[in-house]
């Protein structure tokens, strides 16, 4: 897409080398939505972890990498992965469960993730969010 910025062309490897976390970068359970290809709020979504880079522009989440979408124009999104250009939105999950808004199914919960997404559920803060 025109006008978007050159993005990272490669991934992070960590000091222990993986790929996704570092105690450098903050790491949140987050609902994930693919918007390219379907009605407004009907893509496949994802309660999982996500990394961002120090600024919070760029996410890490499934071996993607997804940039920051502010002011290049797209619809119903605020993440674009830079190697597809698929459209993404991420936010901080909802406790009533209405991530999807009009959905017709919920989200998949990954299993790293399950056991702090349930906690949350039940009104435990969100890890990284214990302050807020």
């Amino acid at each position: 897409m025109a006008g978007r910025p050159t993005p990272p062309t490669t991934n992070p490897v960590f000091r222990d080398g993986s790929f996704g976390q570092t105690g450098d970068m903050p790491r949140r359970i987050m609902f994930v939505q693919l918007k390219t290809g379907y009605d407004t709020d009907r893509g496949p979504s994802w309660i999982g972890w996500v990394n961002f880079s120090k600024t919070w522009k760029t996410a890490y989440f499934q071996g993607r990498t997804l940039q920051r979408a502010t002011g290049i124009g797209l619809f119903d999104a605020n993440f674009y992965d830079v190697a597809t250009d698929e459209s993404f939105w991420i936010s901080g999950p909802k406790r009533d469960r209405s991530d999807t808004r009009y959905g017709p199914e919920g989200p998949t919960v990954e299993d790293d993730a399950a056991d702090a997404y349930r906690a949350f559920l039940q009104g435990a803060p969100l890890p990284g969010r214990e302050d807020g």
